[in-house]
């Protein structure tokens, strides 16, 4: 990590876990609900929408104190969002230990993660006091329109695979538009902006480089879901360190449609391309490791995996060209460091 962003994230994230962890008390029924609660955000996590937030409100020149609940709401969306994420699409491993439901059941994990994101809305409710009912009502407007994505995006996700259909490379960044572009980029860039109180082309400017940023991010995640190796897959990552923290392959086994997918299953041969769709379309826990190997082996030598880092550099570029459009500073530079590090990093 580059050496402004490593110093930032590690003078940021405790004070935002701080507020984040406040918001979570171990009180009754503590087994069944706060504790697990607890648990995907005391696994780790890189906390970079978090950052984003304090990172945007210093950009245009406002007090990151102000951010700091807003912050730790984007940290409790996050974790909503994984926890019924990891159900939906019956995931194994989660910043390196079993998922919630796993470890808890399905029932339990449901009620867990409707908990985290009405614990969104309390936290925002509370900004009132230190930012006043109108930047209060617009961050509560925003963050309902974005969420409305978010769901619209996994709506797609999911319901590819249910239905067994394989979408066109357009309507799959579409997708990663609307289920990641909002709440791991353009929603965090646009809260920090409206908290310190930034013009309208400074919005803009920000809700696009971060949404730009964000589905390059989604696109380099799918890429190391079938890249990682297995010391790596097990470690969970952290905001400075750490590896991958779920399972190698996992992204086939759940039958998911991405873009490296997409782009072998408009090159190889009819033979390969059934047997892949084969291997997609299987149950979770009926597809062969050797048959997920086979996949990886395939995009790989069809140039699909290095057609997607391509795309990743490309849109990396692109979002940081917005930056240009903001005022020379420290947190400007901050952000075009966290580009870098979100779409290149390699384990």
């Amino acid at each position: 990590m580059r050496d402004r962003l490593r110093a930032y994230v590690e003078a940021s994230v405790p004070q935002i876990d701080e507020e984040l962890f406040s918001y979570l008390p171990q009180n009754e029924p503590l087994r069944f609900l706060y504790e697990p609660m607890r648990d995907y955000p005391l696994r780790g996590g890189k906390r970079f929408r978090s950052v984003l937030v304090l990172l945007g409100c210093e950009a245009v020149g406002g007090d990151p104190n102000d951010a700091l609940k807003t912050a730790a709401a984007f940290e409790m969306f996050q974790s909503f969002a994984l926890v019924h994420d990891d159900i939906e699409d019956g995931s194994e491993m989660r910043r390196g230990k079993p998922c919630l439901h796993h470890l808890h059941g399905v029932p339990l994990a449901i009620n867990v993660g409707d908990a985290l994101y009405s614990k969104m809305f309390e936290i925002l409710v509370d900004n009132r006091a230190r930012l006043g009912d109108a930047r209060t009502l617009d961050l509560l407007d925003m963050i309902i329109a974005g969420a409305r994505c978010t769901f619209e995006g996994q709506a797609y996700d999911i319901g590819w695979i249910e239905a067994s259909e394989i979408p066109t490379v357009e309507a799959f960044l579409e997708m990663l538009r609307l289920k990641t572009g909002w709440y791991s980029g353009r929603g965090p860039c646009e809260a920090g902006i409206i908290i310190g109180n930034g013009s309208s082309n400074d919005r803009e400017a920000l809700g696009e480089f971060g949404e730009r940023m964000a589905v390059a991010f989604q696109i380099r995640d799918d890429l190391l879901n079938l890249t990682v190796d297995a010391d790596d897959a097990s470690t969970a990552p952290t905001g400075t360190a750490g590896g991958y923290g779920k399972e190698r392959g996992g992204d086939i086994a759940e039958g998911k449609r991405t873009l490296m997918v997409i782009d072998s299953l408009n090159s190889v041969s009819k033979k390969d391309a059934a047997r892949l769709r084969a291997v997609l379309d299987e149950e979770r826990d009926k597809t062969a490791q050797a048959d997920i190997e086979w996949a990886i082996d395939l995009m790989s030598a069809t140039g699909a995996i290095d057609r997607a880092q391509d795309e990743c550099r490309e849109r990396a570029e692109a979002a940081e060209g917005h930056l240009d459009r903001l005022p020379q500073s420290e947190s400007r530079e901050t952000l075009r460091e966290m580009c870098s590090f979100l779409v290149e990093r390699v384990f």
